[in-house]
């Protein structure tokens, strides 16, 4: 049970990657209080999810790698802010690349933030934290 002091924290995941979805829930689960993360590996799940979403299982924010297989995060982005219940999520695109172009994209889709995805462990670690810190300090 949650202290009344505590709001429930929640991220949604879209990632593949295996390294960077281990590293995403040991940050989570780190966090004080825990942050219930919840992980879509690709488009297919993602529109999924979106399919079944409601006010009661929204997340606090969204984490979208820009790079998946089939749907790319733009294409998945696109369909996530026609949705009235998920228009104002904020949403962090991650891409490995970090280019103009991408950049200004994500941004007139619908992006809050972009990131370049960093190439160490640590350093992505460190970069969930921030961001998770950041976007969820305002429901805390």
């Amino acid at each position: 049970m949650l202290q009344a002091n505590r709001v429930q924290r929640s991220v949604l995941l879209l990632e593949e990657d295996p390294a960077a979805l281990a590293h995403a829930r040991q940050a989570c689960a780190l966090s004080d209080p825990p942050i219930q993360l919840t992980v879509v590996q690709n488009s297919d799940e993602a529109l999924e999810w979106m399919a079944d979403v409601t006010a009661q299982n929204l997340p606090n924010l969204l984490l979208l790698d820009l790079n998946l297989p089939k749907l790319s995060g733009l294409a998945v982005l696109r369909r996530l802010r026609m949705e009235v219940l998920l228009k104002d999520l904020p949403v962090v695109v991650f891409s490995s690349l970090h280019e103009p172009a991408e950049v200004q994209q994500s941004y007139q889709v619908g992006a809050n933030s972009f990131v370049e995805k960093p190439v160490s462990v640590a350093d992505f670690s460190e970069l969930l934290n921030t961001q998770i810190a950041y976007w969820l300090s305002r429901v805390s």
